[in-house]
């Protein structure tokens, strides 16, 4: 038994469900490697216009769509140089406004990435501010200071860019700018009225276009601790998400997305925000969704768990603890454009991170990846599917340095500079130069392969993963218990094993290396590998194997 299910009950799409986020799926598009619709080797909004039937069928609620706006592309458009333009290579703000009438056509959401805190170097208010120099009010809406040392020639402070090296650039002037990412991406100061100002109008511009809710990046970024004091770390960048830092998690934060929210409160239907927000525990995650806030936040705790039973069950009962007290879903994702994918991650030993070098045991981490997806959207909560992940794709390992993009790999220091690996672009056809990606070929290579991986190439096969991700979401959009709610009780089963129980249903996964046995706890729906029930209802789990039960 692999992948097949009685008759499916009636369907209940999103567009009927007035509180459809809190038990949605949401399939991320990284537009630049989705789909190319003008065959110039880039993916854009006609791309992803082609494919929305594709997402539809797949079974999906809403699309999240990475950025598209105006931007010198310096962190692949999360440098954005205009919040109300569209970078010509994704279209024009034609194209947007197709992508969005069609996915509602098709009973699909959007949501759009929003980048708040920081901006391009190239945003007008930026060029504003250097070119108008010290004291220019422009230079109040970044964070300028001026230098220590005898002449100004030493960071204001000690603070560190995520991408490595110094979270300070020097102007031509002497004054000194804040940039936690990029030296191109300068951080906004968000204790600024005019900067608050300015998105509240951005999001009502692109409410007005008719998206249904915004992915906030860096969400525990925008407020600084008063002063910009030294953190005094010799390593910093070790200590993210996992520590108290004056740049992230602050309280100010919270007064920001109140706003907000009274924002979407003027727009008829329910609006979303979604919080990128990396904080030391759950409980701090927590915050960012209190009933006058955002909606969701990810789950970064879930995402860096390894395949491992214990582990698993902490961070799923921390989860969902966490949110029960504000009212807020818990929200479970696997893989992003930011980390290895979780095909790669699970093939190789625990330990390793998020960004990895080597593509590991290929055949183990597909078969813990298609396990982990299922034991995934088992759980009560809305669930993130990053482009790709349906087909089983791997990390791209191999990729020259001269083919590699994302800046922080060119930074001497900082990140591990490997998220290249997770963008590089679909596979749609077994053939064709780049795969059915689009005519002009893919802005990064694609290995040798890839077609074996594609849709067309694993659509009809009861064995791929494609076919089990269609499986899987078709069983949870018609048994609306899945996603519901935020209870789950936990059974008894052998160690290594996780066994849980919702309403009419039991999910059973096996994370260690080895088949279990173990009493059948009703009739199997799904499973993530072949397995077989005996006569005498035992059935036995096989290694890394995840199954999903009608009781």
């Amino acid at each position: 038994m692999t992948q097949h299910l009685a008759a499916p009950a009636a369907d209940h799409t999103s567009g009927t469900r007035t509180d459809w986020w809190r038990e949605a799926v949401i399939y991320q598009v990284y537009p630049r490697s989705f789909a190319d619709g003008d065959g110039d080797g880039m993916g854009d909004l006609a791309g992803v216009r082609a494919r929305l039937p594709y997402l539809k069928d797949l079974g999906v609620d809403a699309v999240w769509l990475s950025p598209f706006y105006a931007s010198p592309q310096a962190d692949a458009g999360y440098d954005v140089a205009d919040y109300r333009a569209i970078d010509p290579m994704f279209g024009t703000l034609h194209d947007a406004d197709a992508v969005i009438r069609e996915a509602h056509d098709l009973d699909l959401r959007i949501i759009v990435d929003l980048v708040p805190n920081h901006s391009s170097d190239r945003h007008d208010w930026f060029r504003r501010a250097l070119a108008e120099g010290p004291g220019s009010p422009l230079r109040a809406r970044y964070h300028f200071r001026p230098g220590k040392g005898a002449d100004g020639e030493l960071p204001p402070n000690d603070w560190e860019s995520i991408f490595g090296g110094p979270a300070w650039t020097r102007a031509e002037d002497g004054e000194w700018y804040l940039h936690l990412f990029a030296p191109e991406q300068p951080d906004f100061n968000w204790d600024h009225p005019a900067v608050r100002d300015e998105f509240r109008s951005i999001l009502r511009f692109w409410l007005d276009m008719g998206v249904d809710g915004f992915r906030v990046d860096v969400a525990h970024g925008l407020v600084k601790a008063p002063g910009l004091p030294d953190i005094g770390h010799h390593d910093q960048l070790k200590l993210l998400g996992n520590d108290s830092m004056p740049f992230f998690d602050q309280d100010g934060v919270h007064e920001i997305y109140r706003s907000w929210r009274q924002v979407l409160a003027e727009y008829a239907g329910e609006k979303v925000l979604v919080a990128e927000a990396w904080t030391p525990t759950v409980e701090r995650t927590a915050r960012y969704v209190r009933p006058d806030e955002m909606h969701q936040a990810f789950n970064f705790q879930y995402l860096g768990t390894h395949w491992d039973a214990a582990e698993l069950r902490s961070v799923i009962d921390s989860s969902l603890a966490a949110m029960r007290p504000v009212g807020a879903p818990a929200t479970w994702v696997l893989s992003n454009h930011d980390v290895t994918r979780h095909a790669t991650r699970f093939a190789n030993p625990p330990g390793l991170g998020t960004q990895l070098r080597t593509p590991g045991d290929r055949a183990l981490g597909l078969r813990r990846a298609r396990a982990a997806t299922l034991l995934m959207l088992a759980l009560p909560g809305s669930a993130y599917l990053y482009q790709g992940e349906e087909l089983g794709l791997p990390d791209v390992t191999d990729l020259p340095d001269e083919a590699r993009q994302d800046p922080s790999f060119h930074r001497a220091q900082g990140q591990d500079g490997f998220r290249d690996g997770c963008r590089v672009p679909l596979p749609w056809t077994k053939d064709g130069s780049s795969y059915g990606f689009g005519t002009g070929g893919s802005w990064l290579p694609q290995p040798e392969g890839w077609g074996e991986l594609s849709v067309q190439a694993q659509t009809g096969d009861p064995a791929s993963t494609l076919e089990l991700y269609r499986e899987a979401l078709r069983v949870r959009r018609t048994r609306r218990d899945l996603g519901a709610g935020d209870a789950l009780q936990w059974l008894e089963a052998p160690e290594g094993v996780l066994a849980f129980r919702r309403e009419g249903f039991v999910c059973t996964a096996n994370t260690t290396g080895a088949a279990v046995r173990l009493p059948a706890p009703g009739r199997a729906l799904l499973a993530s590998a072949d397995v077989e029930t005996a006569a005498d209802d035992v059935v036995e789990l096989p290694a890394d194997t995840t199954v999903w039960w009608a009781v």
